[in-house]
C-alpha cells in the first residue's frame, strides 16, 4: 500500500506534466468545431455543456462523433506523452488533462462533464481497462437506454478493477476522477433518480 501513495516525480518534471496536461485538455474542441461548421456556440443549446453529448443535439452526428474522438484523445495523448517521464507524470499529465477539459481557463472554467477526457486518459494509462469500460458501457445501455447512466457505472467499476488487479497509482487516479464524475453528473443522477433522465434515442 505504501508504494500507491509514495510520490519520487520531482517538483519540475510534476509542473511541467501538469502545464502540458491542462493546456492540452483545455481545448474546447466541442466548442471551436461548431463555430468552425457554422452552428454558433454549443453553450447557448441544450445543458449549454461543450462535450459531445450537447453537440450532438445540434443534429450533426458526425460533429458529435468529432467531438467525443477529440476529446478523447487529448487525455490520452497528455497521458502517454508524459507517460515517456515515468508513469506518475502520465498520471499527472493525464489528471491535468482531465481538470483542463473540466474547468478551461479559456471559457471563464466552464467545460464538459468528462466522459470522454476520462476514458482517454484511461487509454493513456492502461489501454485493456478501456474495453472493461465500453464492455460495461455498451451492456447497461442496451439494457437501461441511459447513457449517463452506463457512464456513471463504468467509472464506478474501472477504479475497483485497476486497483484489484494491482494498477495501484493509477487506480488511485481513477478513484479521484470517478468522484469528480459524480460530481459533474449530480444533475444526471438527479433526473435518473426522479425518472426525467432522457434516454438513448429520445428526441427533445
Amino acid at each position: 500500500m505504501p508504494d500507491i501513495f509514495s510520490w519520487s516525480l520531482g517538483p519540475a518534471p510534476a509542473a511541467i506534466s501538469i502545464i502540458f496536461g491542462y493546456l492540452l485538455g483545455s481545448i474546447p474542441f466541442g466548442l471551436i468545431l461548431t463555430r468552425m461548421a457554422g452552428l454558433g456556440d454549443v453553450r447557448k443549446i441544450g445543458s449549454g455543456n461543450i462535450g459531445a453529448t450537447n453537440v450532438l443535439r445540434t443534429g450533426n452526428k458526425k460533429l458529435a462523433a468529432a467531438t467525443l474522438l477529440l476529446d478523447a484523445l487529448k487525455g490520452a495523448a497528455a497521458a502517454a506523452i508524459a507517460s515517456r517521464w515515468g508513469i506518475e507524470a502520465g498520471i499527472a499529465a493525464g489528471f491535468a488533462a482531465f481538470l483542463g477539459h473540466l474547468y478551461p481557463v479559456w471559457l471563464g472554467f466552464k467545460g464538459g462533464k468528462g466522459i470522454a477526457t476520462y476514458i482517454g486518459v484511461l487509454l493513456g494509462l492502461a489501454p485493456a481497462m478501456v474495453l472493461l469500460f465500453a464492455a460495461i458501457w455498451l451492456g447497461m445501455a442496451k439494457l437501461t437506454k441511459y447513457s449517463s447512466l452506463s457512464a456513471l457505472v463504468a467509472t464506478l467499476v474501472v477504479p475497483v478493477v485497476l486497483l484489484a488487479t494491482g494498477y495501484g497509482k493509477i487506480g488511485v487516479l481513477f478513484v479521484v476522477m470517478s468522484i469528480i464524475t459524480w460530481i459533474k453528473h449530480r444533475a444526471n443522477i438527479q433526473r435518473l433518480l426522479s425518472g426525467t433522465e432522457g434516454r438513448i434515442g429520445e428526441k427533445g
